[in-house]
């Protein structure tokens, strides 16, 4: 067990600052109904990166210079995993989508609705890579499971309103349009699509 009698209060606390926000990561998916959705790759190395960090903190015989290195790169992925539980903390849902190399992808979404049904955005790319397009996929909402066979817009009044009704639902989205690492409108690389119930 780490000796943490000779550790400053300040350490111990931004230790477990470290900590608790790495759990959260994974605690906050529970409040979705369903299946649980596992953290991403990059958010994964994220939370698991400042877990472990945050356990150094707590070890008062750790170098100095891993100390240092440990508390100049804690910024990413206290970012990457306070993003990651904002993206959680309001609606989100699954479209279990192959990618490129035929794998099963979780694609975890924020939706809107509106009267013509419900709407999703992502990169063009993104869509593109799991050919979304007239695809028969699974839609995991508010624990229910149903099919659904996604359309792509080409039109562009029409993705920039979903898109500018994703960011006026989502509150993380308004942070991140505030400093600049989400767009307030769409851009050219935007893609909307309509998730249409599959008919039988």
């Amino acid at each position: 067990m780490a000796d943490v009698r000779n550790v400053s209060l300040v350490r111990l606390l931004t230790g477990a600052v470290f900590i608790v926000i790495s759990l959260a990561v994974f605690l906050v998916r529970f409040k979705h109904v369903g299946e649980y959705a596992i953290p991403t790759p990059g958010v994964l190395l994220g939370a698991l990166s400042l877990a472990f960090f945050g356990g150094l903190l707590f070890w008062a015989s750790v170098p100095r210079v891993i100390l240092w290195v440990a508390l100049l790169v804690s910024p990413v992925p206290v970012f990457v995993s306070l993003y990651a539980i904002g993206g959680e903390l309001e609606e989100v849902i699954s479209l279990y989508a192959p990618n490129s190399k035929g794998q099963l992808s979780d694609l975890r979404l924020w939706v809107v609705d509106r009267e013509d049904g419900a709407w999703v955005g992502m990169s063009r790319e993104k869509a593109i890579e799991h050919s979304l397009d007239g695809a028969r996929l699974e839609m995991l909402r508010a624990g229910e499971v149903h099919c659904v066979i996604p359309a792509l817009s080409q039109d562009l009044q029409t993705t920039r309103k979903i898109h500018a009704m994703k960011v006026e639902k989502y509150r993380v989205a308004q942070f991140s349009a505030t400093i600049g690492l989400y767009p307030r409108e769409a851009t050219e690389n935007t893609a909307v699509l309509r998730l249409d119930p599959c008919k039988d």
